[in-house]
């Protein structure tokens, strides 16, 4: 599957892409390489392969979120650089 400067100017609209006049080769590149390894890809025989959701047995292990009564106030305000009201004193991000 070839793609044409037209077609990928439709894409570049769809998705709201400015795509600069000397780009242009270099995207129909680009696009043109993924289209061939998908080829690649959907050409291959998977027949004797088994299914496969993960290759080990892990899973994602949470620990339970408990309430924690933290009585060391001073201790964390100890490592503040600036305070103010018992609180760290951060730059403004917003004006």
């Amino acid at each position: 599957m070839t793609v044409s400067k037209e077609e990928l100017l439709h894409i570049a609209n769809l998705a709201d892409i400015k795509i600069k006049d000397e780009e242009i080769d270099k995207y129909l590149n680009n696009l043109q390489d993924i289209l061939n390894y998908t080829e690649l890809l959907n050409s291959m025989n998977l027949d004797e392969l088994d299914e496969t959701i993960g290759a080990n047995d892990s899973s994602n292990v949470f620990r339970k979120d408990e309430i924690a009564q933290f009585d060391n106030k001073e201790g964390i305000m100890a490592n503040a650089p600036e305070k103010e009201r018992n609180m760290f004193k951060i730059p403004k991000v917003l004006n």
